[in-house]
């Protein structure tokens, strides 16, 4: 069985994209466009780890970061983002304590490496 993925995003292409690189390193990928479908669908059924944009419409990505937390505060989960700035980084990982913060753009390798570090914290 192949890990699971879930990539939260408004925009569908990066969903896709993400899908594509990921899938071909025998990662199941679940893509979700807004924090409440994330929700719904951890609701029902787990993911292993999730790649999580911050810039959403309606419930940010550290709304629904919190909300994730609250109901399953061991699944590892990345800030995905073009928020690049150091001290957005910082907040994000030693403030908020994401389990990994990558900044679009990021490269297909670089992609690969850092979702299966996540993937292992979750199989530890």
């Amino acid at each position: 069985m192949c890990p699971k993925v879930m990539v939260v995003d408004d925009e569908p292409d990066t969903i896709d994209l993400i899908k594509l690189i990921l899938e071909a390193e025998d990662i199941e990928v679940v893509g979700a466009k807004s924090g409440l479908e994330c929700l719904e669908f951890i609701a029902t059924e787990r993911p292993d780890a999730i790649l999580l944009d911050i810039m959403m419409p309606d419930m940010n990505g550290w709304e629904t970061f919190h909300k994730i937390k609250e109901k399953e505060p061991c699944l590892p989960v990345a800030m995905l983002t073009v928020k690049s700035q150091e001290f957005d980084k910082m907040l994000g990982l030693h403030v908020l304590k994401a389990d990994d913060y990558i900044t679009k753009p990021f490269s297909r390798k670089e992609l690969i490496k850092r979702t299966k570090e996540l993937l292992e914290m979750q199989f530890q």
